[in-house]
């Protein structure tokens, strides 16, 4: 079906009484599920009275589990907000999110009870707690106040035709580069991506979201989806990459949502002879690597489809599978990519044997020419839309480079380019080679400081056994497509990388930790032989003499400063 909003969406399965929600041990038909979105509506309505007018906003902090969706459903047929905080941040940078989108009371599940009434003390607002499962009768905890269960049913009127602009959530980016923004999501940007996607589903199908509801994937490609086809849709609480091949044989999941690094993480698990016989027709995502995809895909028999997505979502590339290996897709008539120093459109890339000849002149910033696409801007950060809006056009932030095909190949965030010896590079192809060698779990490619000048090239590697630094070297010698500036300078092998909740990995956190990590590190001296060899406290105390000596000591103390680490992910 073709909507605009999601009330529409909504409305299509208030009579639909075929399976529509699954979580644990219990389901809901689709006519249920639209019910007890009615009675959230009813029952945000009635919040309202209690929230201060300068803060209209509700606050959400949940794992992924039923109440959260009949929040949304609700506050989308009620025009109420839903701001959703992300479980794994700190009190403190949670206070500071609520506070920046006027949050006026804070509803939760009972394991954020803590952190919920820390953030609501903190703003001076209610903190409500609710049962995840949206069980009728469950007593909920409030500090003021006795106000009505959202479980008690409510035979609320229709809703009202929603406006397409409508606000109906504030998503928070994954900040994998700076601070989290706070994204406009409006009833048409959950509906179009979701009448867009549903058109690869049917009724029959059963989808399953395993990724947090508090990022937008989550919402736009697997929620959405769901509602927008009738697809029945299964709820996981958190991510467990040991989790997803039983869930697929227990409930049958014909599509899977991922983002970022959650292939490859489900392809370290055991592999087993009849992976490939479960339902799973269609794994559908964004920033999965060209090799965990393609084993993906192999290894339980379905189609990968690898898209390009953002929270803002201004820019859709796509996915086309007669493309070269590794591109996004065709370029589309209405974006670009330009050098974001000059504005001029970037020039073709010339490739030779796999490697990018002109990476100086080719790679650029991904830039919506004609509009802003889905992107309503953020919410009360004026200084963050002046940053991807300039003259009508959508700055993405993202880099990447174009062949003379018009294939899109993506090169990075655009922190995530580098400069070694006057050669400019981009992570993204040196990524792509480095998780070829075998046993490699996920690699992630980051700059660190030179002595001298400029940049050298680090990686981190998670495996799935020991670090054969011998055949790692002999590996990267024997590969064309990578050239001699392109080698790291340094490995680090670690159990685990930092990473967001929506797995994707947090390079600040590595570059920050650069060399001096607690994990082993390994590296090739300048001059030496290209063989790799495990770094010493000796060759630690040479290289700070070295930056020293050239007057860049400060940027290990600017490094050192700015390290932090992310959530880790659940195996």
């Amino acid at each position: 079906m073709s909507a605009d909003t999601l009330v529409e969406l909504l409305q299509a399965r208030a009579r639909d009484d075929r399976l529509g929600l699954l979580f644990e041990e219990r389901t809901w038909s689709w006519r249920a599920y639209v019910a007890e979105c009615r009675d959230r509506a009813a029952w945000l309505d009635e919040l309202a009275r209690r929230r201060p007018a300068n803060r209209p906003h509700v606050a959400v902090l949940f794992d992924n589990v039923p109440e959260l969706l009949f929040l949304l459903g609700g506050a989308a047929l009620s025009g109420h907000v839903l701001v959703a905080l992300n479980t794994t941040r700190s009190v403190d940078e949670l206070a500071r999110d609520a506070s920046a989108t006027h949050t006026g009371l804070v509803v939760h599940e009972p394991a954020y009870a803590g952190i919920a009434t820390a953030i609501a003390g903190r703003l001076g607002v209610t903190a409500i707690g609710v049962d995840p499962e949206g069980r009728r009768g469950a007593r909920m905890e409030e500090p003021a106040a006795r106000i009505d269960d959202p479980g008690t049913r409510r035979d609320g009127p229709a809703a009202p035709p929603a406006a397409s602009e409508a606000l109906v959530m504030l998503i928070f980016t994954s900040g994998t580069s700076g601070r989290p923004r706070a994204v406009k999501v409006t009833q048409r940007k959950i509906a179009v991506p979701g009448t867009s996607l549903a058109a690869m589903l049917t009724p029959e199908d059963v989808v399953y979201c395993s990724m947090p509801l508090f990022h937008s994937g989550a919402i736009m490609a697997a929620y959405a989806p769901a509602v927008a086809s009738g697809a029945a849709l299964v709820l996981r609480r958190r991510f467990s990459a040991s989790g997803v091949l039983p869930d697929l044989r227990r409930y049958g999941c014909t599509y899977l949502h991922y983002v970022g690094k959650a292939l490859s993480y489900v392809l370290a698990t055991p592999e087993g002879p009849d992976d490939a016989g479960t339902s799973l027709r269609i794994a559908f995502g964004n920033e999965g690597s060209a090799t965990a995809t393609r084993r993906f895909g192999r290894r339980f028999g379905c189609r990968v489809i690898d898209a390009f997505g953002s929270t803002e979502t201004a820019i859709s590339i796509t996915p086309d599978a007669t493309g070269p290996p590794g591109s996004l897709g065709r370029l589309p008539e209405e974006v670009e990519i330009r050098d974001p120093l000059t504005g001029g459109r970037c020039p073709p890339a010339i490739i030779e044997d796999g490697r990018l000849l002109n990476a100086g002149e080719a790679i650029g910033e991904l830039v919506n020419t004609r509009g802003l696409g889905l992107f309503e801007g953020y919410y009360n950060d004026p200084g963050a839309d002046g940053e991807r809006v300039r003259e009508g056009a959508f700055w993405s932030g993202d880099m990447a480079y174009a062949d003379p095909g018009g294939w899109v190949f993506f090169a990075g965030r655009g922190t995530e380019r580098l400069r070694v010896d006057g050669e400019n590079l981009a992570v993204a192809p040196i990524e792509g080679v480095i998780r070829e060698f075998p046993g490699v779990v996920e690699a992630a490619v980051y700059p660190v400081p030179d002595a001298a000048a400029g940049d050298q090239v680090m990686a981190a590697l998670v495996l799935e056994g020991r670090f054969d630094s011998e055949a790692f070297s002999s590996f990267l010698a024997g590969r064309s497509d990578l050239g001699s500036k392109a080698l790291p300078r340094y490995v680090r092998v670690a159990e685990e990388l930092p990473q967001t909740p929506s797995h994707k990995v947090v390079k600040r956190v590595l570059a920050a930790e650069g060399w001096r990590a607690g994990d082993p590190v390994w590296w090739r001296p300048p001059g030496a032989p290209a063989a790799f060899r495990e770094i010493t406290p000796a060759d630690l105390a040479a290289i700070e003499e070295e930056f020293t000596r050239h007057g860049r000591r400060h940027l290990l103390d600017l490094d050192a400063s700015h390290s932090g680490r992310a959530a880790p992910v659940e195996h």
